[in-house]
């Protein structure tokens, strides 16, 4: 009996104790919902200027004062704000590097992790290293070398596309190439040398099997190089200058710079469209994305 008084007992709480479950409980609620807002309330306001003609923030309000579509029809009527010319600049550079990135990791993360070769320690040690340091520190030696390049070959000089492309590459190439290795590291070495007892090169093994089982963890880097690029303003606005060969982050940051500073309404039209391009890489990438960044966690 007394073992059954006990477990009923144990069944139901005392009334302190579903106090205190309902205050931690409300407690947690409003942290998730004050974290919310703060990060929902600087969406909001840019869609909201994207349709308030006002051109302002400063006097801007919760809701858009006379709604209209303004603002969206300067993307396409303004001469001064090319913006669809910038956008597909800017989309180009970001599935370039995203496209020979992937591939270009892949084969030298394949490298470091299946041969053994002098140096490959010390490489792959310089290789992280180098990535500690920031792109500002080089960004003047950075100008210097693209424009002595240019002299030479003015498609990898100043106000050039292809310029950010290898830029940019060198920039992520080792993160990355440090990330697949890892993952290529936790592959079976069993399925390489059964595929070499078959009479397979590593060519074939490297597309037939490593490619394969590498895919949630390439969709990792396309992702984190699509993004890298995407939104990058500092060293796309030393190397180019030209309007026509501008990336977006850099057009629209010269659009609200000098003579024109009150054009925050197409502006902010200007960042939901571009947010567009990004949401739809990201959605169709996301099911490979969460398997890549779950998996090592699960790999021995």
């Amino acid at each position: 009996m007394a073992t059954a008084s006990s477990v009923r007992g144990g069944a139901h709480p005392n009334p302190r104790a579903r106090r205190m479950r309902r205050w931690r409980q409300a407690g947690i609620a409003a942290i998730l919902t004050v974290s919310l807002c703060f990060v929902l309330f600087p969406l909001w306001y840019v869609v909201v200027a994207a349709f308030d003609d006002s051109n302002t923030l400063g006097t801007q309000g919760f809701w858009p004062r006379n709604a209209s579509l303004a603002n969206f029809e300067v993307l396409w009527d303004d001469p001064t704000f090319p913006f669809f010319r910038w956008l597909w600049n800017t989309l180009r550079v970001s599935f370039l590097v995203a496209a020979i990135s992937v591939l270009v990791t892949t084969m030298s993360a394949y490298a470091f992790s299946r041969f053994r070769f002098r140096g490959r320690q010390p490489l792959m040690r310089a290789i992280v290293l180098i990535q500690l340091f920031p792109n500002l520190l080089a960004l003047i030696a950075i100008y210097l070398m693209v424009q002595e390049a240019g002299r030479l070959m003015p498609l990898l000089g100043l106000n050039s596309n292809w310029t950010l492309v290898l830029i940019y590459l060198g920039g992520v190439l080792g993160g990355n190439v440090w990330l697949v290795k890892g993952y290529i590291d936790s592959l079976p070495r069993e399925l390489d040398e059964s595929a070499m007892v078959d009479g397979a090169s590593h060519a074939r093994i490297f597309w037939t099997i490593i490619i394969p089982l590498a895919r949630p963890m390439l969709a990792v880097i396309a992702v984190l190089s699509f993004v890298a690029t995407y939104g990058e303003l500092i060293v796309a606005s030393v190397l180019i200058t030209d309007s026509p060969e501008m990336t977006l982050p850099v057009g629209m940051w010269s659009y609200l710079s000098g003579e024109y500073t009150n054009r925050w309404g197409p502006f902010a039209a200007g960042a939901i469209l571009a947010a567009i391009p990004a949401l739809v890489f990201f959605y169709l990438l996301q099911d490979w994305l969460v398997r890549g960044l779950t998996s090592g966690a699960v790999k021995s």
